[in-house]
């Protein structure tokens, strides 16, 4: 299996490749290309690590030019805007902050589910539940369990980067270890949460360093069954401490998405984060494996802050239009890719 992963990264013959990416596509998904009325709230930028591919871009530290940090009633306001746009997931995610309580944290979801009980609150990667336990003095399954009893309903998949070790040491080496990324997924489903996963491609990985990270999540979800989608990531190095390296190219961006389909066939569901990779390329790589495009976001910082150009937000009406240009059928799904009318 690894070297079937090594050399479909290999191959010259990217049409074919995609070809056959599509024909495992449209054998899981049909036609189909979903997405979802979400809007991403990024609560503050300030972080205790200085990650050489966030670092500048998103990441600040207290003090610094750029930092900030909402009030939980700025958070709950938001919230507010999310119903009025009528999302049905709010996608929570920030930085390692350094002297926000335990309780914010619960007391962000609770206010949030309270006032806004049919949002699904998809709230801290898993770097986010081991710094809450480090703070709260609790197990990562005491986090979860408190976070699951104040509201919180399902895990993205943020942090996980690349888990070689030689590049994680190296881009990253301060934050949450491989392992114990691994882990908390891991423990979250077991508490029956459902989670995405990720892997930060195009920096200083090797074709066989994503074949490693993509056979490690699709172990874990053979043991699991806990991930809904798998969704690669396009490094971005603008602003950041990673700035000298150039941007992923087109053809490494159907790359990872193709043999990323092709690998991960215990999973129903490959993304394509248009934040990262822009609209026009998610469009093309609903015919290079991807089956879902995310959904309209509203408003999101962490890739923009590092120098993304694609818009922070689209329409419901231009999401479905750039999925039926692109030859496929929208579907508008819940986080938990469940139809909605």
């Amino acid at each position: 299996m690894f070297e079937d992963g090594v050399a479909l990264f290999q191959t010259d013959d990217i049409f074919t490749l995609g070809r056959i990416a599509n024909t495992v596509r449209e054998k899981k998904n049909g036609n189909n290309a979903y997405y979802i009325r979400n809007m991403h709230l990024n609560y503050s930028n300030i972080c205790a690590h200085t990650c050489g591919f966030c670092y500048g871009g998103f990441a600040r530290k207290v003090g610094e030019e750029g930092a900030y940090e909402m009030t939980l009633e700025d958070i709950f306001l938001k919230g507010e805007e999310a119903r009025r746009r009528g999302a049905d997931e709010i996608h929570i995610v920030g930085g390692i902050h350094p002297t926000l309580p335990y309780k914010f944290y619960l007391d962000m979801l609770v206010g949030l589910k309270e006032r806004y009980p049919e949002i699904h609150l998809k709230a801290f990667t898993a770097v986010e539940i081991e710094h809450l336990s480090r703070i709260g003095k609790r197990t990562v399954e005491q986090v979860l369990v408190d976070l699951m009893e104040a509201g919180m309903d399902s895990m993205p998949g943020g942090g996980a980067e690349i888990f070689a070790h030689r590049v994680w040491r190296e881009i990253c080496g301060t934050k949450t270890k491989p392992e114990n990324w691994l882990n908390i997924h891991r423990t979250a489903h077991k508490l029956g949460l459902r989670s995405t996963c990720t892997m930060l491609y195009g920096h200083i990985e090797t074709v066989e360093d994503r074949v490693d990270h993509i056979l490690r999540l699709r172990a874990l979800q053979d043991e699991m069954g806990g991930f809904t989608a798998f969704i690669p990531l396009a490094f971005h190095p603008e602003n950041t401490l990673m700035k000298n390296l150039p941007k992923p190219t087109a053809i490494t961006d159907l790359r990872v998405h193709a043999v990323a389909r092709l690998l991960l066939d215990n999973f129903d569901h490959i993304k394509a984060y248009w934040i990262m990779t822009g609209l026009k390329m998610a469009q093309l790589l609903l015919h290079y494996g991807v089956d879902d495009i995310d959904g309209t976001i509203v408003e999101e910082k962490i890739v923009h802050m590092a120098g993304a150009t694609s818009p922070k937000g689209v329409t419901e009406e231009e999401l479905r239009h750039l999925i039926i240009e692109a030859g496929r059928t929208p579907v508008r799904r819940d986080t938990l890719y469940r139809v909605k009318a």
